[in-house]
């Protein structure tokens, strides 16, 4: 489990986290979600031992993070959106430099997952487009075969027909110990994916949740007029997307953009239901 209690840092004197909470149980796929700036590629250094906190811990396991025991390290693997990789380099030859520090690695699920990604572990980087980059290196991170998988915004650069493949392969590993952290903006490509949901704002932790619970505490209505009591309403074809207090206890299909808005345009109020 990767618990964080009572944290805070910051940039020189640049607030980014004062006195936050959180924990990842085993075995779930986290949305990590947030406008941009509030901090959750900053969460995820913390959490792998790139940053050290100015106050509080991060612990993986029993773990302190920041002191980075090799032990640990074997444990956690982090994609960051932006990689620089080697001149001349092919994804296979990439994955041959990180077999030393990662024993549980799987030169067949890497293949396999290269394969399902339609991408050729002997090319050279240099000659593939940024999507196939990227589609080669969440295949290299997934086959570490480590307990822990943080995603920096893994869909950008992915088209479409790669953003379903993203989900595929990572839906077939829900029912795993793996832990995995996605932290993105474009939440529609993660939805029906990632659950429990987390959403960060300058002022700290907005949400954390399971989907059910967020089922349970707010209605997401499709279709009807907009609602006077609605905590965010969106016109769309047919009517309007009202996401309310769930009064009566009947689920709904959730929608995390509406969640998302919802969230950052009434604080307190889900502070208070949640």
């Amino acid at each position: 489990m990767i618990e964080i209690r009572d944290l805070d840092f910051s940039y020189k004197k640049s607030p980014v986290f004062k006195n936050i909470n959180l924990s990842f149980p085993e075995g779930n796929i986290y949305g990590l979600l947030g406008e941009n700036g509030v901090g959750k590629t900053t969460l995820l250094k913390l959490v792998c031992g790139l940053l050290r906190p100015n106050k509080g811990t991060v612990s993986l396991d029993g773990f302190t993070t920041h002191d980075r025991c090799p032990e640990m390290l074997q444990r956690i693997v982090f994609l960051p959106d932006e990689v620089s990789l080697p001149d001349g380099a092919t994804p296979q030859k990439f994955v041959d430099e990180l077999l030393p520090f990662y024993p549980t690695f799987a030169q067949g699920t890497f293949l396999h997952l290269m394969q399902e990604m339609e991408v050729e572990p002997d090319r050279r980087f240099r000659e593939m487009s940024f999507g196939q980059q990227k589609k080669s290196l969440i295949a290299a991170t997934l086959a570490l075969g480590t307990d822990y998988v943080l995603f920096d915004e893994p869909t950008n650069g992915l088209d479409i027909p790669s953003k379903a493949q993203f989900r595929s392969i990572l839906s077939k590993r829900a029912d795993e110990r793996c832990t995995i952290i996605i932290s993105t903006h474009q939440v529609k490509d993660v939805e029906n994916l990632i659950d429990p949901i987390v959403i960060l704002s300058n002022s700290g932790v907005l949400l954390d949740a399971s989907v059910q619970r967020i089922q349970q505490k707010l209605f997401f209505e499709y279709g009807g007029e907009r609602r006077d009591d609605a905590l965010y309403s969106e016109m769309q074809p047919g009517g309007f997307l009202n996401v309310v207090p769930n009064t009566t206890g009947e689920e709904s299909q959730l929608n995390i953009e509406a969640l998302f808005n919802a969230v950052l345009r009434n604080k307190n109020t889900v502070k208070e239901l949640f």
